[in-house]
């Protein structure tokens, strides 16, 4: 179909109707007016009887609801099953249609086909404002035809197009539509299929958009790094007032991007978070924008991963935020406490137009008995705060010193003693150290165990700062990629920014090249020592291609260069490290002519290589080792020959 104004000559209804001619015989002489009559008598026909007509001609049963309602303001026709030629029949009526403003045409399977025809009616039709295309399977051929429309409709206001099966990347036909289109002040695009690549395209459509103020993407897959470059672009919109993202797994990734982007954004109202997989990890991460934001009135978390912890939080933030405008929060699954309900009813006191829906106080779920620290760790501890041994402890009742003492006397001494063991304790205790319950404890138990029990207390410290460190390195991996999404969607095109053409002044405009929204964290700029390496995956760094100007530098220029360990052996000087690595190696990329350290890359993280050693500390060290060496091997024959004596 061509581009042109859709009416009875344009889908040729006369040219097409040579078909159904052929088909129909001696029935179209008699049923339907010949090309000629029709067309002198089209400038008299009704909307209606030229709905009756286009029926005719391609062959489908009018529609009763269609006729009856012609000439309303609103057309519902949900759930009638035109097809794609009921909607070519009912499109032919509607191009001279001027009093219908709402056509609702959903669960209506137009296909691309039916979808085309309705595009070609709204291209004469200046009426319809409200226009619903949900449920129609239009696919991606369907979503690149209505985008297509939106760049030159100066109709339309509200579009939705929900569970229509658009794919990632349709989502850049609307990207592109809404670039320039600011009349639209509602769009739906809620059940479908974007993803990571479909989040980039919806935030640079946030970011260039100016006209949209309802947006529904609710039953998608914005996720990981979808969620945060959606999140840059709703930091920099500034029209954007109702922003449903329920389900769709945001996770505490996304709550963290999009708690960033409310410290910036004042237009936003209505935010719908619900079942995206927050915990109260995200939710206090999301809380850091509600600190700093004065405009978001509804807020709703219902269905996550939430505890009565996470609920106290986001009322503490209410209370302890004076210039808030939050006036509801859903968290309606979560079971609070008598603390909670307290701290709620300060909080109305001072915000008296706050509710709160939560699912209830208390319920079924008991309190967790308090966890009582380890009794033999306890013992240990006291131990070594008096620097006493063991048996100094128990000699009083132990005259033999076989380390075997009766349980009762055992139980007695414990209790009379200052150590902080309670009943239950000692019990647990002497459990452990009468396993056969034999009625006398061996208390070198609690020697064989104390290197185990420090061990174990290494291993767990280990654990909290390893996992603490990760827990920190993801969040500064989403800040970048969050901060380098928001520069790249804050010029007002669709491009990242990325240096290019040849090398201007400082203070002057630079100019931009088109790069791959994917490629956001392998984006490294010369000329600035803001960005940082995101992504060592090779053992060189290589710079992007500056589009056009120059050809890519060899690998000897200082501008990209190895990273190797260095000798420790070599006796040369090497300089310490005044900065963080990662700083003082994009420092050296940045600035070539000062010199830095070597850096080595160890997955994907940068350490800094150690001093190199000269031979006098190298000889200082082993010399110390040897002494440590020979005095060991000396206290273990020592305590050999105690042995064989005792023996003896």
């Amino acid at each position: 179909m061509d581009q042109s104004t859709l009416s009875l000559d344009s889908l040729s209804l006369a040219e097409r109707g040579s078909p159904f001619e052929a088909e129909l015989g001696d029935e179209w002489d008699t049923d339907m007016e010949t090309e000629a009559e029709l067309k002198s008598s089209r400038k008299d026909m009704s909307t209606a009887e030229l709905y009756l007509q286009a029926c005719k001609l391609v062959g489908v049963v009018p529609v009763s609801y269609f006729l009856r309602n012609l000439g309303c303001t609103t057309i519902n026709l949900n759930h009638h099953g035109l097809g794609p030629l009921g909607g070519k029949a009912m499109a032919i009526a509607l191009v001279t249609d001027m009093h219908t403003t709402t056509l609702e045409l959903a669960d209506n399977s137009l296909l691309a086909e039916g979808a085309r025809c309705i595009v070609e009616m709204l291209r004469a039709n200046f009426t319809i404002q409200n226009l619903d295309l949900s449920n129609n399977h239009l696919q991606s051929a369907g979503a690149e035809c209505v985008a297509k429309m939106l760049l030159d409709n100066v109709s339309i206001k509200s579009i939705k197009l929900s569970g229509n099966g658009f794919a990632e990347h349709d989502a850049r036909w609307f990207a592109e539509a809404f670039s320039s289109n600011y009349r639209v002040k509602e769009l739906d695009l809620s059940h479908n299929q974007f993803g990571v690549r479909g989040g980039e395209y919806l935030g640079q459509m946030l970011a260039n958009n100016e006209g949209i103020e309802l947006l529904d993407l609710s039953w998608n897959h914005l996720r990981m790094k979808g969620a945060v470059a959606f999140c840059a672009g709703l930091k920099v919109n500034v029209t954007l007032k109702h922003l449903d993202l329920s389900w769709n797994g945001f996770g505490n990734e996304g709550a963290l991007a999009l708690g960033e982007a409310l410290k910036f954004n004042n237009t936003l109202v209505y935010l719908d978070l619900s079942n995206n997989r927050i915990t109260n990890e995200g939710v206090g991460m999301l809380c850091r924008g509600l600190e700093a934001n004065d405009t978001l009135r509804s807020l709703k978390l219902a269905y996550n991963s939430l505890t009565v912890e996470g609920a106290l939080a986001l009322i503490s933030v209410v209370r302890n935020t004076p210039k808030t405008a939050i006036e509801e929060i859903n968290i309606c699954n979560v079971l609070v406490n008598e603390n909670f309900v307290q701290l709620l009813e300060l909080t109305c006191q001072e915000h008296p137009s706050l509710e709160v829906q939560y699912g209830g106080v208390g319920g079924f779920i008991a309190k967790k008995p308090p966890k009582r620290p380890d009794p033999m760790k306890v013992i240990q501890d006291y131990l070594d705060e008096r620097k006493l041994r063991l048996w100094d402890f128990f000699r009083n009742i132990d005259k033999d010193g076989t380390m075997h003492v009766p349980v009762s006397e055992f139980r007695k001494a414990v209790q009379q003693s200052s150590i902080p063991l309670d009943r239950f304790q000692i019990e647990e205790l002497i459990q452990r150290l009468d396993r056969e319950r034999t009625g006398s404890v061996d208390y070198r138990g609690l020697a064989d165990t104390r290197k185990q029990m420090m061990r174990d207390h290494r291993r767990q410290l280990r654990k909290v700062e390893s996992r603490q460190k990760k827990e920190k390195q993801k969040s500064d991996r989403i800040l970048k990629t969050f901060q380098t999404a928001v520069e790249a969607v804050t010029p007002r095109s669709s491009m990242v920014m990325s240096p290019g053409g040849a090398k201007e002044d400082s203070s002057g405009p630079q100019p931009f090249s088109a790069t791959p929204l994917s490629s956001w964290h392998h984006i490294m700029m010369s000329n600035s020592s803001r960005y940082s390496v995101t992504n060592l995956s090779s053992e060189h760094i290589h710079l992007p291609m500056i589009g056009g100007t120059a050809s890519s530098r060899p690998t000897s220029s200082p501008a990209m260069r190895s990273y190797s360990q260095p000798n420790l052996m070599d006796s040369g000087p090497l300089p310490f490290l005044t900065k963080p690595a990662s700083a003082q190696g994009i420092h050296s990329i940045s600035n070539p002519n000062k010199n830095t350290s070597k850096l080595s890359p160890t997955g994907n993280h940068l350490t800094t290589s150690r001093p190199a050693l000269n031979t006098k500390q190298l000889a200082t060290k082993v010399s110390k080792w040897k002494k440590k060496k020979t005095k060991t091997q000396a206290d273990k024959t020592s305590k050999n020959q105690n042995v064989k004596k005792k023996k003896q």
